[in-house]
């Protein structure tokens, strides 16, 4: 009988192990974030957050529209407020007529365009690298965050997989160099995909050449391929986070006098689909590259880069 129910603790800590591992972590940490505003909202109003009901829900959604929240940001709310509620146990009915009625509601009074962040294009991909190059700061670090930014853009990297990449996921070849991404956020069971990056004509701005410099003047020859820097320029052996991505993307756009408020570290990866989509690459070839599993939101890229290219008004000649 003992030996029973140790099988059955021993199975009930695998399992909540494979529920936690379902989700990527920092998928899981934008529930519990959201939530927790959730949680606040009703703390704050008397009510009960877990469980929940649907009148509750729409309610908090309708606080939200007035606090002008993207239409995006809302729909995610909703989405992690019913993900918590299946997590611990209880049903919430986020298809409920209450919930969905008052999101169409919304919609229509407030719209639902959504407003991303721009892209770093090439002339702004060239005055960052620039700017890193003018630097009056150590080597090691202007290689280090120059070699960001272009692998950031030649291979439309989202910001953790820059962060993630290790030295053995690089292979050097004749044509360039080819990146093994173990896991991705539309690859969460790691299956594993390989970018290809070929050298460029122009050295400067080669992500292959600068990438190579690297790790030379870094000696890295195992483990993560981008660093944090202790004091004294010393390179640690911690991975750098995805939010030094962005805090780099925005810091490089101050220094070249552009305002960064509207860019991210989201800027690099739609930078090159748009740049690719502007320079007339197919739509399955930026795919290949982005891994984006949808066409959606490279098909919206595609269109933001023929705006003036296939333009009516190219056809009217005033004299």
């Amino acid at each position: 009988m003992n030996n029973i129910v140790t099988d059955i603790k021993a199975l009930q800590e695998e399992t909540l192990l494979n529920l936690q591992s379902s989700k990527a972590n920092n998928t899981v940490r934008a529930y519990k974030s959201d939530f927790n505003d959730f949680s606040l909202f009703c703390a704050q109003n008397g009510f009960k957050s877990l469980p929940s009901e649907p009148k509750i829900v729409s309610l908090y959604l309708t606080h939200l529209s007035i606090k002008d929240v993207k239409m995006s940001t809302l729909k995610r709310r909703l989405v992690s407020i019913g993900v918590i509620h299946k997590l611990k146990g209880y049903y919430l009915d986020t298809k409920h007529p209450s919930i969905i009625e008052n999101i169409m509601g919304i919609k229509r009074r407030k719209g639902s365009v959504q407003r991303g962040k721009k892209p770093i294009l090439i002339n702004n991909l060239k005055l960052i690298i620039q700017v890193i190059d003018e630097q009056k700061k150590e080597q090691i670090k202007k290689l280090r965050d120059r070699t960001i930014i272009l692998i950031g853009f030649s291979g439309g990297f989202r910001r953790n997989e820059i962060v993630s990449l290790d030295y053995d996921d690089l292979d050097f070849v004749a044509e360039g160099l080819k990146i093994s991404l173990k896991k991705s956020k539309t690859d969460q069971f790691g299956e594993g995909t390989v970018k290809a990056l070929p050298y460029f004509n122009n050295i400067k701005y080669c992500p292959v050449l600068s990438l190579k410099k690297w790790i030379e003047i870094s000696r890295i020859n195992t483990g993560p391929l981008f660093r944090r820097f202790t004091k004294g320029s010393n390179l640690s052996e911690n991975r750098l986070t995805d939010q030094t991505v962005a805090l780099l993307i925005k810091e490089y756009l101050k220094l070249a006098g552009i305002d960064s408020k509207n860019y991210s570290g989201h800027s690099l990866r739609s930078g090159f689909a748009t740049t690719a989509a502007e320079s007339g690459a197919e739509e399955r070839s930026i795919m290949a590259m982005t891994g984006h599993k949808s066409t959606e939101m490279v098909r919206r890229y595609i269109k933001e880069a023929n705006l003036f290219k296939n333009n009516a008004l190219n056809k009217i000649k005033i004299e």
